[in-house]
């Protein structure tokens, strides 16, 4: 199981990634990588970024019966 600081270093070096691949990386549960991305979030050491759904390269988000499920949440480090 990763430690934050693993958590963070991971960050740094990639840029930005989603929680799923936070977790696989890593090798630790995504219930425990969101916890620990939310608590860098509540220090100011991370921020969220939602994808905008205009990106979406099939243009079938805004009928997406999953309710946008095309749209990415990664995350990053503030510098």
């Amino acid at each position: 199981m990763a430690s934050m600081i693993e958590l963070r270093d991971t960050l740094a070096l990639q840029g930005r990634m989603e929680a799923r691949q936070l977790s696989q990386a890593l090798h630790t549960p995504q219930p425990m990588v969101d916890a620990m991305l939310l608590r860098l979030e509540a220090m100011g050491k991370a921020k969220r970024i939602i994808d905008d759904p205009q990106s979406c390269l099939t243009g079938s988000c805004k009928s997406c019966p999953e309710g946008k499920a095309c749209r990415r949440e990664l995350w990053t480090l503030i510098v």
